[in-house]
C-alpha cells in the first residue's frame, strides 16, 4: 500500500467514511505516513485517534503494526471490524455523534475558540472539531478561509 505524503497534502476529512466509522480513512492516512517518514506536522495517535481506538477498543500501536504489513483500506477495515466487534447501528450511531463532536471541556472549547480566532475570526460557522479540522487542512496547504 503506498502511503500519503502528508508534507504535500493532508490526510483525508475526519467526515470520510470507511465500513460506517469517521475518522478512520483519516487515522488510515497518518499511520501509513508516519511509517513512511512523511506525517509532515500530522500526530499519529492524537486526542481524535484516541476517540476512534476508544470505541473500538484497539490499542494504537497494533494498529500502527497492522498498518505497517502494507494492508489496504479494506484489509485495515476488516482487521479493525474483528477487534471491535460493533454492531451496524452503534457504528452508526457512533459516527453521527463524532460528526457533531465538540468536547465538552472547557479547556478544549478554550483551545478551539483560540484557534478559530487565530485562522480567521469571521468564521461563524465552524462548530465542531470536523469542522475545525477541515478547515486547517485546508488553510495549511495555501486555501482561503
Amino acid at each position: 500500500m503506498k502511503s500519503p505524503d502528508l508534507t504535500q497534502r493532508p490526510p483525508r476529512s475526519p467526515r470520510v467514511r470507511l465500513g460506517g466509522y469517521t475518522i478512520l480513512p483519516r487515522v488510515l492516512d497518518k499511520a501509513r505516513a508516519t511509517l513512511a517518514g512523511r506525517a509532515g506536522d500530522y500526530k499519529f495517535g492524537n486526542p481524535l485517534d484516541t476517540v476512534l481506538f476508544g470505541f473500538g477498543g484497539v490499542d494504537a500501536q497494533d494498529f500502527l503494526a497492522q498498518a505497517k504489513t502494507g494492508a489496504g483500506d479494506f484489509e485495515m477495515l476488516r482487521w479493525f471490524d474483528a477487534k471491535a466487534r460493533k454492531a451496524p447501528h452503534e457504528i452508526a450511531a457512533w459516527s453521527a455523534w463524532t460528526e457533531s463532536f465538540v468536547d465538552d471541556d472547557v479547556e478544549t472549547r478554550e483551545w478551539l475558540a483560540g484557534r478559530l480566532r487565530a485562522m480567521d475570526g469571521r468564521r461563524t460557522d465552524i462548530h465542531g472539531i470536523f469542522d475545525y479540522l477541515d478547515l486547517d487542512d485546508h488553510l495549511s496547504f495555501g486555501g482561503q478561509a
